[in-house]
């Protein structure tokens, strides 16, 4: 059984918001304002600020919030605390519990679900996925990524989504730490800043490939990725 990671302490968990920050903007990953990192505490919640630039971000100024998601300290918070909250809880209970959730607007994966609506030709169907299983560290290191059908941002409706995709992935045995909003950008989750953010580059990494290669790649065939879920625990 996996056991639940442990609260980060407040004051590491706001000089780590800061740091992946801050490492994202300068290698690409966000750009301007686009964004956002939280992470649960024992007894709520940090996230960035709203329109903030995550390569300037300032410890002292990281929103605060309790337990029930009300601003108690810091800078208003980003409108996508409402979807990381229920990210929190509809991932509690599963193999891949969130302590932190980043979210970006990563070029390649936002690249991605634009080729993929405009192949869908219409709605996305239910349970798609972004990517298939090209590599062997995209199904060890990040899993089923479920591609969210477009809501606006910060759309409640979005956020009530995630946490049914979220809690009927677990159900069939295939635990998330990623999905996608369609035409926004990926939020991942794990059990700290520095483990989500490593999550979200091997994500856009797999989504760089894919577009970079015509004809698209064969994906790793179910004897294959049943040996990594054997020699590794891979949940796919």
């Amino acid at each position: 059984m996996t056991s639940t990671p442990a609260f980060m302490d407040e004051r590491q968990a706001r000089d780590e918001i800061c740091r992946v920050g801050r490492s994202l903007f300068e290698r690409g990953y966000v750009h301007a304002t686009a964004g956002n990192i939280s992470v649960r505490l024992a007894d709520g919640y940090l996230i960035t600020p709203t329109d903030a630039c995550l390569g300037t971000l300032q410890p002292e100024r990281l929103a605060r919030l309790d337990a029930q998601g009300q601003q108690v300290a810091g800078d208003r918070a980003s409108k996508t605390i409402a979807l990381h909250r229920q990210i929190y809880e509809a991932s509690a209970s599963t193999a891949a519990p969130a302590r932190c959730v980043i979210h970006t607007h990563s070029t390649h994966l936002v690249a991605c679900s634009l080729q993929a609506d405009m192949t869908a030709n219409g709605p996305l169907v239910p349970d798609a996925q972004l990517l298939p299983p090209i590599t062997p560290y995209f199904v060890m290191k990040v899993g089923r990524v479920p591609h969210i059908p477009y809501h606006r941002p910060g759309d409640a409706a979005a956020a009530t989504l995630v946490a049914q995709t979220i809690t009927r992935y677990a159900a069939k045995g295939s635990p998330v730490r990623a999905v996608m909003l369609a035409r926004l950008g990926p939020n991942v989750w794990h059990d700290t800043p520095a483990a989500a953010m490593a999550v979200l580059e091997e994500l856009e990494e797999t989504a760089r490939l894919w577009m970079l290669c015509q004809p698209r790649p064969t994906p790793l065939t179910e004897p294959q990725i049943e040996e990594l879920r054997q020699s590794f625990g891979a949940h796919w």
